[in-house]
């Protein structure tokens, strides 16, 4: 029998689910269209305030030129109607989690331009992978501001946003808002950011942060890069994402880390590694692919599970092909409370000419070696490529750098030969694979 991913759950009649977190919608019906009115007038300190009020919000801001400390003022509140509807979110399978069903405290509000900024209390999803710049919603402000405000529930935003720069033409461009619930029960933050400089480096990030009234918390980033290669002068583009969360209520959380690489001549790297518990139950997978422009692809697999009473199993394979020939191996295995072990290992030799080697055995005496006409099948090119990401990475590439005086130059450093890649993640809780 041959291993697949499903043998990974198989043998204790245990399937692991994948856990989702829908964001947490609201919607507004009714809202009047009423103009926003703006004064500006002087307080006791001599300091210019400008006072802003809107159809769904009673927010006041205050914008100093100096470093007062900023003061909130509700408005007189006006009569409207509003409709919310809550949709709650499950991102762990169990019948106790409530993991996101408590952010009643920040349903979005419509946001006229200068008013505080929309919650952005949503935690992220499992196995979703690295999101299109698009789906970030990146929108840096053009100008440095720090405003503060509070709402009509009581709870508090921040908006800062300023320009940091450096040595080499480097610029980095910042937006960073927040907000919390009046108790501090509930809170989240966001960070946008791009970057460049003078060698032609370009690059955009998000991190984002939260916590609900439940305990439950999470962490997320997302970055995108353009950069020249050191030693082949190509272009390379690269994405990556790292994702993690942790119920308040009970044992459970998880944390992905996902990475894509592409160059001009089609070379591409991707790549993920997770770990993650719920209850009683732990589990950790890694998987990479490797194409090198040229026709030659490695893919690879590696999962591993176990439970408090001691049962662990997992499943692994490996594949590497150029031109029609290539191999294929993997085993599955499977390790009892009481120490009991069994697996199975199998292989593949593909030749190119329509025959096939197959070959494995299990420690329970299965065996076989045999060769059969089968046709070889793999994917020698990504399915999404330098063209795709290229297609992508529009707001990326339109960063615009520092502009470079007359007669200076980059300076490049290229450094010694570049490392092996090393998976830096935080300590996981996991022990390795068996």
């Amino acid at each position: 029998m041959a291993a697949s991913s499903s043998g990974f759950t198989a043998h204790l009649g245990f399937k692991l689910s994948r856990f989702s977190s829908s964001p947490f919608h609201a919607y507004s019906h009714g809202l009047d269209s009423r103009k926003k009115k703006r004064r500006l007038f002087l307080d006791g300190n001599g300091v210019r305030v400008s006072r802003i009020s809107c159809c769904c919000s009673d927010s006041v801001v205050r914008r100093a030129s100096g470093s007062g400390n900023s003061v909130e003022k509700p408005e007189e509140k006006r009569s409207h109607r509003s409709r919310f509807q809550a949709i709650p979110a499950l991102p762990f399978p169990s019948h106790q989690s409530r993991f996101g069903t408590k952010q009643e405290k920040f349903y979005p509000r419509c946001t006229p331009r200068n008013t505080g900024p929309q919650s952005r209390d949503t935690p992220p999803k499992r196995d979703t992978g690295i999101a299109n710049e698009k789906d970030m919603g990146i929108n840096l402000l053009k100008e440095n501001v720090s405003e503060t405000g509070t709402n009509e529930d009581g709870s508090t935003w921040f908006r800062e946003s300023g320009e940091d720069l450096g040595a080499n033409g480097y610029r980095c461009r910042w937006t960073k808002m927040g907000g919390r619930s009046h108790d501090d029960s509930t809170q989240w933050e966001e960070t946008w950011w791009e970057k460049s400089d003078w060698t032609g480096y370009k690059e955009l990030g998000v991190e984002k942060s939260g916590r609900n009234a439940e305990g439950d918390s999470w962490w997320e980033t997302w970055q995108e890069m353009l950069h020249q290669d050191e030693w082949s002068n190509l272009a390379r583009i690269e994405r990556s994402a790292q994702k993690q969360a942790k119920s308040g209520t009970e044992n459970a959380g998880w944390y992905e880390k996902w990475w894509e690489k592409y160059d001009a001549k089609g070379w591409t790297e991707k790549g993920a590694n997770k770990y993650g518990r719920l209850n009683e139950q732990s589990w950790w997978e890694k998987w990479g692919e490797h194409y090198d422009g040229r026709g030659s692809v490695t893919k690879w697999t590696d999962k591993w599970a176990e439970t408090e009473l001691g049962t662990k199993w997992g499943d692994k394979w490996e594949e590497k092909f150029f031109a029609g020939i290539g191999s294929r191996h993997g085993e599955t295995w499977h390790v009892s409370p009481i120490g009991g072990r069994w697996s199975r290992t199998w292989g593949e030799e593909h030749f190119g000419n329509g025959k096939v080697h197959k070959y494995g055995k299990s420690t329970t005496s299965e065996s076989w070696d045999i060769v059969v006409d089968e046709e070889t099948y793999y994917e020698a090119e990504p399915h999404y490529g330098w063209a795709d990401v290229v297609g992508d990475s529009s707001q990326l590439l339109s960063i615009e750098p520092r502009e470079r005086p007359p007669g200076v130059y980059p300076n490049l450093d290229f450094g010694p030969s570049p490392p092996p890649p090393v998976d830096d993640l935080p300590d996981s809780p996991l022990p390795p694979s068996q």
